[in-house]
């Protein structure tokens, strides 16, 4: 199934009605909830725009509010008159940069990476991986070193093959990179 200008176009009218993920996806046909849900969250859609189901629902509850018997005004009705002026400046404060949501479509901001290698460990691995055995994928065994090099999708692409260390799938080298110290790891995320 793939998303034609039509299907999209259908899925915002519906989704701008209040019309449920559930019931978009049967009227779509051949999509599950959670892929018209994925949908929207690309489209960036997430808030509701139209009266959809939930405002004949209010309609409806206010009427049987009103024929309630009326009570005498409240003392603490001046105070609730008060409270929507000091909503709209709690409203308007930035929210912090960690807690923004990205629209969908957006680029990330940078981050930092998880994975920094040292300088001096890249380029022992470029040494080591220039030795390599260049082995493909059926002829790794359990004494060779299952490093990926290259992009799997090229021709380009191989295993290390080198012999691995005992009890890990990687040679020294690569063993190096993969499997850190957990307190190096725990200092560079400060």
């Amino acid at each position: 199934m793939s998303w034609t200008d039509e299907r999209v176009e259908i899925l915002k009218k519906m989704w701008g009605e209040g019309q449920s993920a559930s019931v978009i996806a049967k009227e779509l046909g051949g999509v599950t909830r959670n892929a018209v849900i994925g949908k929207v969250h690309r489209l960036g859609l997430s808030n509701r725009s139209g009266g959809g189901s939930k405002a004949p629902a209010k309609e409806k509850a206010a009427p049987k509010v009103a024929a309630k018997p009326k009570a005498p005004p409240k003392k603490a009705a001046p105070k609730k008159e008060a409270e929507p002026a000091a909503k709209p400046a709690a409203e308007t404060r930035p929210i912090p940069a960690r807690k923004q949501i990205i629209p969908a479509g957006q680029p990330l901001p940078p981050q930092p990476s998880a994975n920094e290698i040292s300088p001096e460990a890249l380029a022992s691995v470029r040494e080591v991986e220039k030795g390599a055995k260049k082995l493909h994928l059926m002829e790794l065994t359990e004494r060779t070193c299952k490093w990926p090099i290259g992009d799997p999708a090229t021709e380009e692409f191989w295993f290390c093959g080198l012999p691995a260390q005992q009890g890990k799938p990687y040679c020294e080298a690569h063993v190096g990179v993969a499997f850190q110290p957990m307190s190096s790891r725990r200092d560079r995320k400060r």
